[in-house]
This record gives structure tokens, sequence and C-alpha cells, in this order.
């Protein structure tokens, strides 16, 4: 039988959104379509630049008819308040931090998950089915959902999926494109105006999306992100989070496949790497 696992998420954060023009709000800001959201489902999401690059994202939970929380990572959470509240302009909305509120995930081996305990609202990691599901709640009915649950290094099942979050996007520096948005259910292609949009969808129908997160490995313990990873001399990508000898990394396409075509060895500070493809991505 395939094991379950269960992690509190100390990096993520909960803001809570209520009002009732909260939907129609959001649906003018995000990169997904409010439409989608329904209880017992969450959105995946970013709020963009008007240059398409990412500031934020996060997941949207429909919590009660007009009040939505925002699963999000922690330390970008005064920042997204900040940032939502400027745009809210004479919106009849309430933003506000939930501190009493925190996030865990619960996932297994063949994506068969066990029955949830009832106390917190749960709902399916929308990007991919092997990240299982998440939980808002209060840290004293989390701890009592997940008690029966072997713990899980939660980052480190991520990173094998290949699959970034805020660790891996610093704000204004990737495109929704290039982090894997249209893969993983974070962008809607058929939605109104958002912030961002008209870059989005140039890049989506020019194809000109250049770079891509990848899973690096090595058989030595990886450098810290931000380490160059480079190929004959020339820079080809950045590893980004990950542990002792897996990562992800933000890598130029172009630059990988010449280097792996010419079965040139790709380095970070000096250790050999072995870079591959989330299985999940188109390209």
């Amino acid at each position: 039988m395939a094991m379950a696992h269960a992690s509190l998420l100390d990096d993520r954060a909960v803001i809570a959104l209520c009002g009732p023009q909260t939907r129609d709000f959001l649906q003018g800001l995000i990169t997904n379509d409010m439409a989608s959201c329904a209880e017992g489902r969450a959105l995946y999401a970013a709020l963009l630049t008007p240059q398409g690059k990412i500031l934020f994202e996060f997941f949207i939970v429909h919590e009660t008819e007009n009040r939505f929380l925002l699963d999000c990572a922690t330390a970008r959470t005064a920042d997204l308040v900040k940032r939502l509240s400027m745009y809210r302009l004479r919106a009849k909305i309430d933003i506000a931090v939930q501190p009493e509120l925190a996030v865990a995930a619960v996932w297994a081996d063949d994506d068969v998950l066990p029955p949830l305990p009832v106390g917190a609202i749960t709902y399916g990691d929308p990007r991919l089915p092997d990240l299982g599901s998440r939980m808002i709640g209060t840290r004293d009915v989390l701890a009592r959902a997940l008690a029966g649950l072997p713990g899980g290094d939660y980052a480190a099942h991520r990173v094998g999926l290949g699959v970034p979050d805020s660790a891996d996007l610093p704000s204004d520096s990737v495109f929704a494109l290039d982090a894997g948005f249209e893969e993983l259910n974070g962008v809607n292609f058929k939605k109104g105006c958002y912030v961002g949009q008209e870059v989005t969808s140039r890049m989506k129908h020019r194809a000109t999306a250049r770079r891509r997160f990848v899973i690096v490995e090595s058989t030595d313990a990886l450098p810290a992100a931000g380490t160059s990873i480079e190929s004959e001399g020339r820079e080809i990508g950045i590893l980004a989070s990950g542990q002792t000898n897996q990562a992800l990394a933000l890598v130029r396409l172009d630059r990988l496949d010449e280097a792996q075509t010419a079965k040139a060895p790709i380095t970070a500070a000096g250790r050999p790497l072995t870079l591959r493809k989330a299985p999940w991505r188109h390209v």
C-alpha cells in the first residue's frame, strides 16, 4: 500500500478578501478565471506586472458567498496585501491577513489520498494531481487533522515533480509562461482583461517563451540557490530552490538544448549536473 504524507507549510499564509465585489475585483486582476472558483475547488493564479512578470502566486479558495481565502507565500504576504489594497480603490472589499489560519499539504505516493478529517477547508491542488490536497485551518485543527498521518518533506516532493513556487519566483523577474503557468492550470486564455494579459497572450500565440524550470540532480551537494549553471563557459540558467542533491533551475531552453546536443558538461560552481524536463511540461 502506498504511503500518505502530511506537512504543515510554514512558508504559506492566508489572506481573506470579503465583500460583494470580491469575485469581480479578483477577476480583473489575476491570470485565471474566477468563474472556476467554486466551493470545494481552489484556483491557482498569479498577479502580474503590466509587462507580464509574476509579482505573486497564490491559491484562491471560495469559503462563503462573499469571502475568499488566498493561500500565499508568508514572506510576501504584507506586499500582497499592499498591492491588492492599491488596486481596490473604492471597491467594497475588506482585505486582511488571517494570522490564526495556517496551510497544510497531504499527498500520497500513488495519488490515492486517505479520507481527510473534517474541521478544515480542504481542496485538491489544481496544479497537478501528484501534489495531493491542501488544507486551511487553525493550527490546532490542522494538528488534529494531520495527527494520524506520517510527516513528509513537501518541498522535496514539489521539487521532485519540477513544480516551482514563490521561492523560485522573485518578484518581477519571471514571466508566467516561463514558470509553467499554462501547464499548471494557472492561466486562462479565454477570460477578459487582467493585468499583464497582453504580454502573456502574445507569448502564448507567438510561442516566444524561452525559459523553463527543469529538475537538476547531482551526485555532489548542490550549491546555493542563485548559483549560475554553465556549459563551456556560457551561462544557461540559475539554480532555484532544492535539497542536497536535487533542485529546480530556470534555464534558457536554446542554450540547454545546444549543451545537451553537444554532450557538453553542465556544471554549477564546478559541480557536474544532470538536467531533466518535468513530465508535465509541454516544451
